[in-house]
């Protein structure tokens, strides 16, 4: 064997079995070891941003690593917004990035450039550029053992050309996963006299706690004990919908996760970090916990979640409690001129059972919560890193992972813009996505953001910075022209017939919502004020303004 031979049959040994790529010359001996390899599914991606974001969305519903294959440096770099938000949501990946051949590095050829550096900004956990092709495979096996631990990471392993091409290559083991231990007893004890103070308690729930098993341990906590439950507010996957606990998300607005948190006097976290604001703001703090708020820790992102809670649960006397589960509640098919909130509604009323849920929709998707609460069980993925551009990748990589499953993407004009070559992956894989696109011609989010930060005297040129009018874009001809069934609809009714024919008929689909922005006019010029208003209102005024802004 070769150097890439030997790898790939340790990938594959490893239960590594899909490689989404986007090579170049220094990985032509990957690329061509893949004949070598039936169980290796070869993924091709136009932009390497689609190959990183749709390994991250495999490994969200697969429990497993996918491998990338990059190409240098630049291509590592086209690629790294995505695995910036694989990092910031745990989630496993192998980043196989190619090299130029060692002897070549001293020529300083065009494409050569620092790997590693550019590497450690996503991969602080495990960086190595493979020296022999003796060495590769032990490599391999190393970065596939960081990879796939408590807490998920990706490990970036540079595969110089001549590596790849040298004979004298060996296949390795890679050793059975260790399980990872639960919670200790100090911090059991410590969550159950939080507990039992009889002071308002919250447990906050990220990562793998926003599992069945755990969500279920988590539930019979809060209908035992009276803790709320709440989530962090970009989930890496929450299991969610009839039949399952329900729980309260954490705004993204920092004034209206104040209010979530404002009468909270223990904050338990469960592989979860405590709240902090995305941004920050002229005179508003960025910490989000109130100073009265007393923050534990039950189980860190390296420990297990689930065994956690029910080892809290059991210390509580709460393991026989019945936890309260979300009945079936679909809302009613909208009807009308077409907005953000009915799509969010028709999407309630139409997914179908054990749907994936892919939510990029930014401001468009305020009521997409609300809207799906009640809807079959499903799967829900968010933007774990707040880096756009994830959600079409991210569909890539679900539905390879799991075809049987419907995936629903929506996701917002801007951000498609990011990825949009995934639709042609979409189609040639032919993968059971429909994605949803709102295309209210602007960046939503920005024009909020331009408010919130105080920014005056805002005049036209800067405006136009954050509108995508002149000319807008059409969705639905870009699907078409990369193989993908589009359509435009702008009223209720056509966009429930496109839904209801997407969901029915073999995928991949595209549908172009023409909507106005969701916060716009009156109700932007307001919003700033009113979220100024928050701190001096009573919290039964401030959580019903809450709900109305971000349910």
């Amino acid at each position: 064997m070769n150097g890439a031979q030997a790898l790939m049959k340790t990938l594959v040994d490893a239960g590594i079995e899909v490689c989404f790529s986007n090579p170049g010359t220094s990985e032509m001996h990957f690329v061509a070891a893949l004949d070598d390899e039936p169980k290796m599914r070869a993924v091709l991606a136009l932009f390497e941003g689609v190959a990183t974001g749709a390994a991250d969305g495999y490994a969200r519903m697969a429990d497993k690593p996918a491998a990338t294959l990059l190409h240098l440096g630049c291509g590592l770099g086209n690629g790294l917004a995505n695995l910036h938000n694989a990092r910031k949501g745990k989630v496993p990946v192998v980043n196989i990035v190619g090299d130029h051949a060692i002897d070549h590095v001293k020529y300083d050829a065009q494409l050569q450039s620092d790997i590693e550096t550019v590497a450690r900004n996503v991969s602080p956990g495990f960086v190595r550029t493979s020296q022999t092709t003796a060495e590769l495979c032990k490599d391999a096996v190393d970065a596939i053992t960081t990879a796939r631990g408590l807490p998920g990471q990706v490990a970036t392993l540079i595969l110089p050309a001549d590596v790849s091409w040298g004979e004298g290559g060996s296949p390795s083991v890679v050793p059975k996963q260790v399980e990872s231990p639960t919670a200790g007893d100090s911090a059991i004890q410590a969550a159950v006299d939080a507990v039992r103070s009889g002071k308002k308690t919250a447990l906050l729930l990220g990562g793998r706690a926003l599992r069945e098993p755990a969500l279920m341990a988590a539930a019979k906590i809060a209908a035992a004990k009276g803790v709320k439950l709440l989530a962090e507010t970009f989930p890496t996957r929450i299991e969610r919908g009839e039949g399952l606990p329900p729980v309260e998300r954490v705004a993204y607005l920092a004034e209206l996760a104040g209010v979530q948190l404002a009468d909270i006097d223990h904050l338990i976290l469960v592989d979860s970090k405590a709240p902090v604001s995305f941004f920050a703001y002229p005179g508003k703090k960025s910490y989000l916990v109130p100073d009265s708020c007393t923050v534990h820790t039950l189980s860190s992102p390296e420990q297990d979640a689930q065994g956690s809670l029910e080892k809290l649960a059991g210390a509580l006397g709460a393991d026989k409690a019945q936890p309260e589960l979300q009945q079936l509640q679909r809302p009613s098919a909208p009807r009308g001129r077409l907005s953000a909130p009915k799509v969010c509604k028709a999407v309630g009323h139409y997914l179908p059972e054990n749907a994936i849920i892919i939510d990029e929709a930014i401001t468009s998707g305020l009521m997409l919560n609300a809207m799906t609460a009640g809807s079959p069980r499903h799967d829900m993925i968010a933007l774990t890193g707040g880096a756009i551009g994830q959600g079409l990748p991210n569909a890539v990589g679900a539905a390879i992972a799991c075809p049987q499953r419907p995936v629903i993407a929506l996701i917002g004009d801007g951000t498609a813009m990011y990825t949009i070559q995934a639709l042609w992956t979409m189609a040639r894989e032919q993968l059971n996505v429909t994605t949803i696109i709102f295309n209210n011609a602007s960046y939503s989010v920005l024009n909020i953001e331009l408010e919130r930060v105080g920014a005056e005297e805002v005049g036209d040129k800067a405006k136009s910075q954050l509108d995508l009018n002149g000319p807008v874009l059409n969705f639905a001809q870009l699907a078409q022209g990369m193989g993908v069934h589009g359509v435009r609809v702008d009223t209720a009714e056509a966009f429930n017939h496109a839904l209801d024919y997407a969901l029915s008929q073999p995928g991949p689909h595209l549908i172009e919502a023409m909507v106005p922005e969701s916060l716009s006019g009156l109700k932007r010029k307001i919003l700033p004020w009113v979220l100024r208003s928050l701190p001096s209102l009573p919290v039964s005024v401030t959580r019903t303004l809450k709900n109305k802004i971000a349910p």
